[in-house]
């Protein structure tokens, strides 16, 4: 039987349009910043405390715009999927990696898709809608 596991995740974007990417410590793929949520919390209350704990950085919800839900595969867990809530935000400034996190990179999106160390999730939604969503940006200027 496999585990199902709900998290909430954020695309955080910079001025230069790349993503922040995470990689917890002991695991080899990047992913979003975000975690688990805890019992009766809600999502993007999930995601705001997880960008605190892991990167040191608030966000108000207002900040947090809706990306919707994706289901699939779990990174770095055998036999697990996740129902992941996503979220997108703007940041403007430095991250530091915190808590259980190793590494943070910044990177554009197109650059991200072509590794082989990205999350299912990454991979499969966020990357490709951030790079739709930054093309339709450019057509439309």
């Amino acid at each position: 039987m496999q585990n199902i596991l709900t998290i909430a995740a954020a695309c955080l974007v910079n001025d230069d349009g790349e993503i922040l990417l995470v990689r917890k410590r002991g695991t080899s793929y990047f992913m979003q910043p975000g975690g688990k949520l805890e019992r009766g919390e809600s999502a993007r209350s999930a995601v705001r405390r997880e960008i605190q704990e892991e990167l040191g950085l608030c966000f108000e919800e207002a900040d947090l715009e809706d990306w919707g839900l994706w289901e699939g595969p779990a990174a770095n867990e055998l036999d697990t999927s996740i129902v992941a809530h996503l979220f997108k935000s703007a940041f403007h400034g430095q991250v530091k990696p915190q808590a259980e996190l190793e590494e943070v990179l910044w990177i554009s999106p197109e650059l991200a898709l072509a590794r082989d160390d990205i999350a299912p999730l990454l991979r499969d939604r966020v990357l490709p809608n951030l790079m739709a969503e930054q093309r339709q940006q450019t057509t439309s200027r």
